[in-house]
């Protein structure tokens, strides 16, 4: 799938003029010049300035480079069906990761996503299982990240 220039553009400039929104309400260092501002504020100048030139360009070329133009595989329905259940997949953890807690989501959305794209049930449910325990014990107890325990709560270790 590939996108006008003047689309990401118009994103650039989106994400610098929030960034420079956001930076204004960084605090002041009194006696000094510089802020923590400075440097996020350069870097979102930065983006907003290469967006508009983005954004220019894309528009200029607008005759030859359409706005949106979808790739052969979105012609077949098996990878539409996996960008959906992908998509679908951060969504529902997004959502659900605090209810549920993380080992919970994260089975189901590689069994979901697993299934999606062509993995045989059989294999895909302890696969999924066996890789969201793999990845709980990584970032739990190794790397020491905090995630959301939800329904299993009362059996954490």
């Amino acid at each position: 799938m590939k996108f006008n220039d003047a689309v990401f553009g118009v994103l650039l400039m989106l994400l610098g003029a929030v960034v420079l929104a956001v930076v204004q309400g960084y605090p002041k260092i009194p006696g000094q010049q510089v802020g923590p501002a400075l440097f996020p504020g350069l870097i979102a100048t930065g983006l907003f300035v290469g967006g508009l030139m983005l954004a220019v360009r894309g528009w200029r070329d607008r005759a030859a480079a359409p706005w949106i133009q979808v790739g052969p595989w979105a012609r077949l329905p098996r990878h539409v069906v996996a960008l959906v259940a992908v998509v679908g997949g951060v969504l529902f953890y997004m959502l659900a990761a605090q209810a549920l807690g993380f080992l919970v989501c994260a089975a189901v959305v590689l069994v979901a996503c697993m299934l999606a794209m062509g993995v045989r049930p059989l294999a895909a449910v302890p696969l999924a299982v066996v890789a969201a325990l793999v990845i709980h014990l990584a970032f739990y107890k190794l790397l020491r990240v905090p995630l959301p325990w939800g329904v299993l709560q009362p059996i954490a270790w």
